[in-house]
């Protein structure tokens, strides 16, 4: 029987932006992980305030909204509710996302998705877009973070739809050099090393210094949330010893426990 707490006696660390980093932390807590948070990158909204009034001013016109991350569903909602109280205020809006926790967040506002890929990557969700065969000329927002590809608009755009894409956050590296859980890292490492982003891959390269680990502390073993994120450790030279099937953190956890359970 396996046990319910696969995870006892691990040190696990996780990359990702300290205000999101609670969900990971409590599925690996509960399977009995010691959980080490490095905040390599730090999310924040940003957004340029004429282009939204834009937006929200012909709100009405857009056939599709489109979500790529939790943190666009986040930080445009709270802007959109600061101009208007009543929902119904996106008209006939039609709602696409990618990503169980972007999909989440909008059904929780009693809002229902029409287009959600099975597999979370912007390139699914153009082909799933593209499949409805409602693009021809429809009118598109595209909410995006800083870093956001291009790949979506691109295939949306191929498809004649009229984009316009609408930045409301910023994702930026951090300094961990005084950070207590990064010394702790430096000094006694961790079993695996957990990459939600790329931004997270390219943060950790830049501060290499800041996270090299002692000469008797453990190496840990890295792992990829999916495709975009190992293919960035693989351009900066970093080994991936495991990746989730899916690219979500319920799968990333999983890999992480068949690789641990396979080096027990």
């Amino acid at each position: 029987m396996p046990s319910v707490h696969p995870l006892r006696g691990r040190r696990i660390a996780v990359t990702r932006a300290r205000e999101q980093a609670s969900e990971l932390a409590t599925k690996l807590g509960a399977l009995g992980a010691e959980v080490v948070e490095l905040p390599l990158i730090q999310v924040s909204k940003h957004i340029d305030q004429q282009m939204l009034d834009d937006v929200l001013a012909e709100l009405g016109t857009y056939d599709w909204i489109v979500f790529t991350s939790a943190n666009g569903v986040r930080y445009f909602f709270e802007e959109y509710h600061r101009k208007f109280d009543d929902i119904r205020a996106l008209g006939l809006l039609r709602f696409a996302c990618v990503g169980d926790a972007t999909g989440r967040l909008i059904t929780e506002l009693h809002i229902r998705i029409e287009c959600q890929p099975k597999i979370a990557t912007a390139e699914a969700l153009a082909d799933e877009l593209v499949a409805t065969g409602s693009l021809d000329s429809a009118k598109m927002l595209v909410i995006t973070g800083n870093l956001n590809r291009d790949t979506l608009t691109k295939k949306l755009e191929e498809a004649r739809a009229i984009v316009d894409q609408l930045q409301v956050y910023k994702t930026e590296k951090t300094d961990l050099g005084s950070n207590a859980a990064a010394a702790d890292f430096r000094a006694r490492g961790a079993d695996a090393i957990l990459f939600a982003s790329s931004s997270a891959v390219q943060s950790f390269v830049d501060q290499a210094a800041s996270l090299k680990l002692a000469k008797d502390a453990r190496r840990p073993l890295a792992g990829s949330i999916g495709p975009q994120t190992s293919e960035k450790m693989k351009t900066v030279g970093m080994p991936i010893d495991f990746e989730a099937k899916t690219p979500s953190l319920e799968a990333l956890v999983d890999a992480l426990v068949k690789k641990l359970a396979g080096n027990s």
